[in-house]
């Protein structure tokens, strides 16, 4: 047995006893009886004695009482509020409510910890997607809302405890919270003990107006940060006046992917929505990014199936090109899919389209600068900021001597460069890469990192180099770009290789090392709108101005196009109906793909995200040159990476690499978001022969590995038994 194991073998003992101590020692409470000494007829009939012990005694009786307080309360067991009451009889109201609300916060935090160490892990590992926002709540304000449930003596005393340690509260804010939120009715109950003789049942002590008077001092922290959010909000609003009345509901800065999917949803709600774009409808996502690239690399796909025609028993074959002609087939890609995106076609889902430049001149008002010349200003009682982002050139000195290409404006080449020096190995620069080779450039791809797709596993950035190599791509990892010299039209980096200067030369350089946020050119700073490297928002896509919204690159925290149209449902639904309802951006199943051969495609956690975040996690493997389509497609490469729970079949996380990856990701997205296992995908019928096979085989890996072993030991003896 591993040391992993055993140490996971001795924490699962330590709890199996201490789950066997903690019951034990509520059924002993019950079998002997002993909630029969914690009724009020009980103390009331005691209270004469007790008050003698107590005057003989008084440390002893002191410790004592604090101690049997502290047990009832750390089992769960029924008495508390008798002892509470007991506790004023006892030592009166001072001294009855130290011990009392000493001892219950001790006790409470005692029971914490037990439902914690018990079911905490269990309940995260089995849960943790769902529970992902309640965890992030918890982190961010659990001890505001604790405070409330504290308050009010309504919610039961001991589920407060045991439902808590099933979250990531502190242990520490749990018990300061549990120390000043429960001491309002702490005094209540002493106090009502000292008048022991009055009370007739616990019940009586909280008459309805008194119970609703507890109840509003629970909901005061709730009014409270309303109010404090009203605060805030006047505050950025203070500069400013609120129009008596507005031209639109809604206007969105920008005219991508979620600005595009933003101002449909308001159109389809009916609410009176402008759009406004600056360059072209459809963004970067159309224009510059998703639909030229794939288009770009199909064609390149097609080249390199050619090179590979042995494979496929053709003896030769060779494809006559011309570079030009592949890239104006890019722009007819792009010019086919444009309608989908275009002015007439919004313009007849109701959304008004505006093309020229905005700029926001207050929270409700925004000034658009139309192509034509003319200026108008809207008011509005939302803004969503959908302006974006572009790629980033790093100031690497003496580049300002070339013309630098760029994901923006690399679609404009004409012609081939001879050498082309690709810098950044992300999912750009690694497509692109490759792409660019298969088109006949020699490519040099340089890497600050130690590998390509640094966000990825260590295995699947091997697959890639391997095939880069193959293919002839020059790849440098761990080369930091130094400077750019230009002598004599010899255009050279300088990169640092181990300390060493290396001297890399080309004719023209691509920057794919990464994008950033448009903030802007649009009224953003004057406005005091907050912003680091994209715009601040909080879950519900708000920014520091509660009715200006981002979605998008510009908001992040993914740069992805769907993640962008995911991003526009939250921030149309929200600005249009806020404050009546809201509703906090959902991240939990966020897929994404690189579309490089081999395709690259991921959802949920990897083994490095994993073990960085300290996940507990299982690996199932299944390897695609096994699959019998793979093979028949001459594809006969790749993984399915599965992460799982330890022993249970609920999906972490899934990297696949090989042959279509990002349609055979599909499933799995689906699996995570409805919360199905690996084992419904193992009796899930797929068609044979079928690359989506690999999903499936890889389910039976792991159910092989969890194999009930005992069981099938019995069933072998029976078959054995029945032939005789």
């Amino acid at each position: 047995m591993s040391d992993a194991s055993a140490r996971k073998t001795m924490r699962f003992d330590k709890r199996w006893l201490l789950g066997v101590a903690l019951a034990a020692a509520v059924v002993l409470f019950f079998a002997f009886d002993i909630g029969r000494l914690l009724n009020l007829q009980t103390l009331k009939d005691s209270q004469a004695e007790l008050e003698n012990w107590r005057a003989a005694q008084p440390l002893r009786a002191a410790l004592i009482f604090f101690a049997a307080y502290v047990a009832v309360t750390a089992l769960s067991v029924p008495g508390a509020t008798v002892l509470t009451l007991a506790a004023g009889a006892i030592f009166g109201l001072g001294w009855g409510t130290v011990i009392v609300s000493f001892a219950s916060s001790i006790g409470a935090t005692l029971a914490f910890l037990a439902s914690r160490w018990l079911l905490g892990s269990w309940v995260q590992e089995r849960f943790g997607e769902r529970l992902k926002t309640v965890n992030e709540g918890i982190a961010r304000e659990g001890g505001f809302y604790l405070f409330t449930l504290r308050l009010v003596p309504v919610f039961p005393f001991f589920l407060i405890n045991l439902a808590m340690g099933l979250t990531r509260i502190k242990v520490t804010t749990f018990y300061g919270v549990s120390q000043l939120g429960m001491l309002a009715a702490t005094v209540l109950y002493v106090n009502a003990g000292t008048q022991l003789a009055r009370i007739d049942s616990p019940s009586g002590i909280v008459s309805p107006g008194l119970l609703a008077s507890l109840v509003l001092l629970g909901l005061l922290p709730l009014a409270a940060r309303r109010v404090i959010d009203t605060l805030k909000a006047r505050k950025v609003y203070a500069r400013f006046v609120r129009p008596a009345r507005f031209d639109r509901n809604l206007v969105v800065i920008g005219a991508g992917s979620a600005g595009l999917v933003t101002a449909y949803i308001a159109a389809a709600v009916r609410a009176k929505v402008t759009l406004v774009e600056k360059d072209a409808m459809g963004g970067d996502c159309l224009h510059t990014g998703c639909v030229p690239s794939k288009a770009l690399i199909r064609s390149a796909r097609l080249l390199s199936h050619v090179q590979r025609s042995a494979e496929f028993g053709i003896r030769s074959a060779r494809a006559d090109f011309d570079f030009a002609q592949v890239m104006e087939r890019v722009q007819r890609v792009v010019q086919a899919i444009e309608p989908h995106d275009s002015v007439e076609r919004y313009t007849g889902l109701g959304v008004e389209v505006a093309l020229g430049e905005a700029r926001l001149v207050s929270p409700w008002e925004v000034e658009i600068l139309h192509h034509d010349g003319r200026t108008e200003r809207l008011t509005t009682r939302a803004v969503v900021i959908a302006a974006g982002a572009r790629p980033f050139v790093p100031p690497i000195p003496g580049i300002e001597q070339i013309e630098v290409l760029h994901s923006g404006n690399v679609w404009q080449l004409r012609e081939r460069p001879e050498r082309l020096l690709v810098m950044g190995g992300g999912p750009i620069g690694c497509e692109l890469a490759q792409a660019f080779a298969r088109l006949g450039c020699r490519v040099t791809q340089v890497e600050m990192d130690t590998r390509l797709l640094a966000r990825e596993d260590a295995d699947v950035s091997e697959l890639v180099l391997r095939r880069f190599v193959a293919e002839g791509i020059d790849v440098r990892l761990g080369h930091e770009a130094l400077r750019i010299e230009v002598v004599d039209r010899e255009k050279t980096m300088v990169a640092r290789h181990h300390g060493s200067e290396v001297r890399i030369a080309f004719d023209a350089l691509l920057v794919a090392v990464g994008r950033q946020a448009n903030l802007t050119g649009y009224g953003l700073q004057e406005l005091g709108v907050a912003a680091g490297r994209t715009l601040t928002v909080n879950g519900f896509l708000q920014t520091n101005f509660p009715n200006i919204y981002a979605a998008g690159d510009v908001a992040g925290p993914y740069q992805f196009t769907h993640v962008a149209a995911h991003q526009a449902w939250y921030a149309a639904v929200n600005a249009l109906f806020d404050p009546f309802k809201k509703f906090s951006a959902d991240y939990r199943v966020i897929p994404w793909a690189t579309f490089v051969e081999p395709e690259v495609a991921r959802v949920g956690l990897n083994e490095q995200e994993a073990r960085a975040q300290k996940v507990p996690h299982e690996v199932t493997v299944y390897p695609i040159e096994d699959l019998d389509r793979a093979i028949a497609d001459s594809e006969a490469h790749g993984f399915v990476k599965v992460l799982t729970v330890p022993g249970k079949d609920r999906i972490l996380g899934v990297t696949i690499v090989g042959e279509h990856a990002a349609e055979l990701i599909a499933e799995y997205v689906l699996a995570m978001k409805q919360g199905i296992g690996l084992n419904k995908i193992l009796g899930t019928i797929h068609i044979y022969p079928t690359m989506a096979e690999a999903n499936k085989y890889a389910a039976g890996n792991w159910k092989r590995a969890h194999a009930p072993e005992r069981l099938l030991h019995w069933v072998e003896r029976f078959h054995a038994w029945r032939r005789g």
